[in-house]
């Protein structure tokens, strides 16, 4: 042990060092510090050599980052999850399953006899990676769009599912029912053990220690570890332990303050973690980079299939079924976690294993090259589809009018909402309730199938398509139309700017009163030069009302404007709340 101390500040240099270069080039993180791992470790340089100080590195930094997935899980998110999540995640789940055991037995791999390279292999490459998905989506703005939130959905499923599976990992060998119900029931022991202390004891001890950020932390790593030593001597796994510790305090009320307390640490011992990983990853021969190469393909192909065809059945539409299935196509960092439990249990070839972290590598780099253009993909892949015989919305009750019956894309309508967000989904609320023979002169475009289907159903005229799309704008009429409302700002439109479409606009309908939409002060001159009528600036209308709560306030009034405000959203019906 005495050489675990130079060992890590080995370890923190080469990964700090990588880092940077990986930030500047744009380059997953994770990717920098397997290869930290690789450069200093025994099939590198060789200045990392010792065995024990591998594993002791290894083993901490899965403890915490199991710990901290379990903290992020969200229990009431997963009560919650609509029907869309749970078809979508469990197709993707089981399908990959079935599909990766009989790809990988075929290849060759084991699936018996005390070796299970297929059963991991195929669990592995069930697991999507979610601090790839996370930090893509939210750069681009996406976490709160439908794909974003089926992405997440899934991912969430996937987290339950990989719990299951560490469950019955130990028992693989001896998989047998009783087997399995043994260690479902001590996992459930378990789990109902730390729900009940985190929801009854835990919340009064933090409670006193509430102004002591050092105990709040302190007692944080107590219960994650005592959690996971109790696993141990349950024959579970400290690792599972870990993550049941931290689920149990998900819903914790102090958990946001324990997350923010963990997370630097957290960071630290994950970064540890994957250039330990990178240490026991050898000099790739042929056959590793042969079956890295298949476990990638694999797995972009099985997760288009798996994720796109529920998606595409629920009739989500080709955009919203693209997607997910682009988001989610990558290896998890929880796959690694599954393969190294694979590989101390002795379940796994090393070789596999080492494919296993190819494959990771490759596809983070391509997923996050992936996901940054996923709009002009999804956009080149619609058109093709479509030719082979797919059907989109817009072939399935495009523009249904109050009647219910097919309305044509010509059909002109007086006002024309581009683009269906919260700032449209409140001015339609409002027309409803002061203007109610408006709605019947409104013609919404949109790619969202949840607003195609919601307004739709409330009668009013409605088009899927997509607004970036000139030939969209043509056909839905905007040349007959007498005013169109872009509400949607830049920093939320795919493929297009609120000054672009003002452009488009302005050619197909030179007389058209056009409403956009400006992010910054400095958009609005261009919007007006463009060919905007009229230009809003929602941050104005908001300094407006937080000045009104001010006022509201030194006066003493501030209950009366809260009522006031509460009887305006008793009684709307917004399709976006």
């Amino acid at each position: 042990m005495h050489e675990l101390i130079p060992d890590i500040t080995l370890c923190i240099l080469f990964a700090w060092m990588l880092g940077l270069l990986a930030h500047f080039s744009r380059q997953p993180l994770i990717l920098a510090y397997l290869i930290a791992g690789f450069c200093i470790g025994p099939f590198g340089a060789g200045w990392v050599h010792s065995q024990e100080s591998i594993s002791v590195i290894s083993e901490l930094g899965l403890i915490f980052m199991l710990f901290m997935i379990g903290l992020e899980i969200d229990l009431k998110k997963i009560i919650r999850a609509g029907k869309v999540i749970l078809f979508a995640g469990a197709g993707e789940l089981i399908g990959g399953c079935l599909i990766g055991v009989a790809f990988f037995a075929a290849i060759g791999l084991a699936i018996g006899g005390g070796k299970f390279d297929a059963v991991y292999l195929c669990v592995a490459c069930a697991l999507s990676s979610t601090v790839i998905i996370v930090k893509v989506l939210y750069e681009k703005r996406e976490l709160d769009t439908l794909p974003g939130r089926i992405t997440l959905g899934v991912l969430v499923l996937q987290d339950i599912f990989a719990i299951l599976f560490l469950a019955v990992q130990p028992s693989l060998a001896n998989l047998q029912v009783s087997v399995i119900l043994l260690s479902i029931g001590r996992v459930a022991v378990l789990v109902a053990a730390a729900l009940l202390v985190s929801r009854y004891v835990l919340p009064r001890l933090f409670h006193q220690i509430a102004r002591r950020p050092e105990l709040i932390l302190l007692g944080a790593l107590a219960w994650c570890f005592l959690v996971a030593e109790t696993a141990e001597r349950l024959s579970l796994s400290r690792e599972m332990g870990a993550l049941i510790a931290g689920v149990s305090l998900s819903t914790f009320p102090y958990a946001l303050d324990v997350t923010a307390k963990v997370t630097t640490l957290r960071d630290f011992f994950i970064t540890l973690f994957f250039v330990a990983l990178g240490m026991t990853i050898p000099v790739p021969g042929l056959s590793v980079i042969g079956l890295a190469l298949m476990i990638a393909a694999f797995t972009v192909v099985s997760r288009l299939v798996t994720t796109f065809t529920p998606l595409y059945l629920m009739k989500q539409g080709l955009r919203a079924s693209l997607l997910p299935a682009l988001n989610l196509a990558q290896i998890s960092e929880f796959s690694l976690v599954v393969i190294q439990t694979g590989i101390a249990d002795h379940h796994i070839a090393a070789e596999t294993a080492n494919a296993a972290s190819f494959a990771f590598v490759v596809l983070a780099v391509l997923s996050t090259f992936v996901m940054g253009r996923s709009d002009q993909i999804v956009r080149g892949l619609i058109g093709p589809l479509k030719r082979i015989g797919l059907r989109d919305l817009d072939q399935e009750g495009q523009g249904r009018g109050e009647d219910g019956h097919e309305g044509g894309h010509g059909e002109a309508r007086r006002v024309v909402i581009l683009g269906f967000f919260r700032a449209a989904s409140a001015l339609i609320s409002q027309i409803e309730r002061q203007n109610q023979s408006l709605l019947e002169q409104i013609s919404v475009i949109d790619f969202n199938p949840l607003v195609f289907r919601t307004l739709s159903d409330r009668g009013l005229h409605v088009i899927y398509g997509d607004i970036s799309n000139v030939d969209t704008l043509l056909h839905a009429g905007i040349g007959k139309s007498e005013m169109i409302i872009l509400s949607v700002p830049d920093s939320l439109l795919k493929g297009a700017t609120n000054e672009k479409l003002v452009r488009h606009v302005r050619a197909l309908n030179p007389t058209a009163l056009i409403v956009a939409t400006a992010d910054l002060l400095a958009d609005v001159g261009a919007l007006y030069e463009a060919g905007a009528s009229y230009v809003t600036v929602t941050r104005l209308s908001d300094a407006g009302e937080l000045y009104s709560v001010i006022e509201a306030a030194d006066a003493g009034l501030l209950d009366d404007k809260r009522a006031e405000l509460d009887a305006q959203l008793s009684d709307r019906r917004e399709v976006l709340p």
